[in-house]
């Protein structure tokens, strides 16, 4: 049986604004992403080609605490996928209709997808991704910037998909292996 092996990366790019000012001796601050200029950039990989587009964030916070990353949480909006590279609109659309059901993501059932900071020590994160009503912790490095009351993380996150119930066997494979590129921008 040959191995087809898929790579996805995500851009997650998000803006965000602050939404709590600090008290007087409390240090933490809550910025709320900025749902209208932040998106999800995906990436898809696969011996034969590749596929790439966006999704939405429903929303997101990210908690700094004396100017570091101490937690934080998005909610991805999974109907609001799109692919870019697909030019033929049929086609698009078969591909579409094709990743949100039972095939990989099934959007009607599992709206949202989402990711909690548990913790972060230095520029390793962990946290819990749900996708499909799966929760499982991952850790990762991550470039994280704070500055004020604006913040920037990017990382680089692999997931067996598989974990995740997205199960999907194509003739002769199974495409299993994902990795998530996380770029979270603040203002």
């Amino acid at each position: 049986m040959k191995a087809v092996k898929l790579f996805a990366s995500i851009v997650f790019a998000a803006l965000f604004i602050n939404v709590a000012v600090a008290d007087k001796g409390k240090k933490s601050v809550a910025l709320n992403v900025d749902t209208k200029g932040s998106k999800i950039h995906w990436l898809a990989k696969k011996v034969t080609g590749q596929h790439e587009g966006n999704i939405n964030i429903a929303n997101g916070s990210l908690t700094v605490d004396g100017g570091k990353v101490t937690g934080g949480n998005f909610t991805i909006d999974m109907k609001s996928i799109v692919c870019t590279d697909i030019t033929d609109a049929g086609y698009n659309q078969k591909f579409i209709s094709h990743i949100t059901t039972g095939d990989f993501f099934e959007v009607e059932k599992f709206p949202t997808a989402a990711f909690k900071i548990t913790k972060v020590v230095g520029e390793t994160i962990t946290g819990d991704l749900t996708i499909k009503g799966i929760t499982k912790s991952v850790t990762f490095p991550a470039k994280i910037s704070v500055k004020g009351t604006a913040a920037t993380a990017t990382a680089s996150i692999p997931v067996d998909r598989t974990d995740f119930g997205v199960n999907m066997v194509l003739k002769n494979s199974l495409i299993k292996s994902v990795t998530k590129q996380l770029k979270i921008f603040s203002l």
